[in-house]
């Protein structure tokens, strides 16, 4: 059995600064809140839950949906690092297509600390251990960098270095995202920046970093509601989104052999999830006219643009240049303002991205708005690692 999933319902509440958020309670009730008030559905109506998190104890999504409602249905949490949002879709999405529910929600949520990411065990192996090596020999002048930022400033360095990259280029992305982010009130930074605010900010690996060029550590929530096509005629709910195809990738050999800090920071992992996505979809990276990518660093949207086929590789930067990668250009990327200036809570980071494509596709993205969507594409990313890239079109 094989069903067509159709998005009928998305929520999410303003992106905020650590300590300035709700709890992760009440953030996660409230997009969910939002989600089935958009959809027109009771929560007694939802058969499953994927609920996705990366810093909190155990059962946090049952401590959240609690709040809505104690139905006894099934809740699974969820925890894929960065693409925990969009693992939780996925598994969501799954449930649905093969008939096991009719309904069901995906919902993630991220109550963050200030400052750069860090495990939050010191007393057992830490993830990826057994490559680490790649990324200290190959990074081995920024021992003092935090880890997330030294493997995507090196990754990005080695671009620079193979294809002559400008770091100016990296800066342009950067102010890009500002831009785009000056017209979403979910964003949490609105504020207008130029390449040269971005190349004149604090810098934090010389000659391969400014700090404006490194998302912030955020707070937020954002959920879906994916059900099949005889439960949404049934219920009244709407069927204009469709997921059309969806992969999870984690990494294959080549991201550690031979060493390379691009392969490092999951560049065939997505080169193949997206791959896998336009072979089921029938669609290729030349029909996509917005794309919602993790560019958690603007180095990883320059390798990014790459990996799911919008240009060669190496040719990022002319991408780049051409403005292709905006409004007026081939693929309007990041018009919620991405994770540089949207702001990135993890387990919520998917779920936002599918928040911003099903209001694109529905026609509703206000100033955002691309024209003529007829297909969308996202990208959600996390080193450990997993991938997860999805279609979703107009129904």
């Amino acid at each position: 059995m094989s069903e067509k999933v159709f998005v009928a319902g998305v929520g999410m509440i303003p992106f905020s600064k650590p300590g300035a958020s709700p709890s992760y309670t009440d953030m996660g009730a409230e997009a969910t809140r939002m989600a089935l008030k958009d959809a027109g559905l009771d929560y007694d109506k939802i058969q499953m839950a994927f609920t996705g998190y990366v810093f909190g104890d155990s059962t946090c999504g049952q401590t959240a949906l609690y709040e809505i409602g104690r139905t006894g249905i099934p809740v699974i949490n969820v925890n894929n690092n960065c693409s925990t949002g969009s693992t939780a879709l996925y598994l969501a999405r799954a449930a649905v297509q093969s008939g096991q529910v009719e309904c069901a929600l995906a919902l993630g949520f991220e109550q963050m600390r200030a400052g750069a990411l860090k495990s939050a065990w010191d007393d057992r192996p830490p993830t990826r251990e057994r490559f680490l090596p790649i990324l200290r020999n190959l990074t081995a002048d920024a021992a003092d960098v935090p880890q997330a930022l030294r493997g995507f400033g090196g990754a990005g360095r080695e671009h620079m270095q193979k294809y002559g990259t400008k770091l100016e280029t990296f800066a342009a992305i950067r102010a890009k995202a500002s831009r785009h982010a000056a017209n979403n009130p979910l964003a949490l930074f609105k504020n207008v920046v130029t390449t040269e605010d971005v190349m004149n900010d604090k810098v934090v690996w010389p000659g391969v970093m400014t700090r404006l060029m490194a998302c912030p550590p955020t707070c937020g929530a954002a959920a879906a509601v994916v059900c099949t096509e005889a439960f949404a005629k049934k219920h009244g709910l709407r069927t204009d989104v469709v997921i059309l195809a969806q992969s999870l990738t984690s990494d294959p050999v080549v991201s550690f052999e031979p060493p390379s800090m691009i392969s490092y920071v999951g560049f065939q992992m997505a080169q193949a999830a997206a791959q896998q996505v336009y072979e089921q979809a029938g669609i290729g990276p030349e029909d996509i006219r917005v794309v919602e990518l993790h560019d958690c660093f603007a180095h990883n949207e320059l390798l990014t643009y790459e990996s799911l086929g919008f240009c060669p590789v190496g040719g990022a930067e002319k991408f780049i240049l051409d403005g292709d990668n905006t409004y007026g250009g081939k693929v309007v990327t990041n018009p919620s303002g991405g994770l540089l200036s949207k702001g990135h809570p993890l387990g919520a980071t998917g779920l936002a991205q599918c928040y911003e494509l099903t209001h694109q596709l529905r026609g509703t993205a206000g100033q955002r708005q691309v024209e003529d969507v007829k297909v969308a594409l996202q990208h959600n990313l996390g080193l450990g690692g997993a991938c997860v890239v999805t279609m979703f079109g107009k129904h």
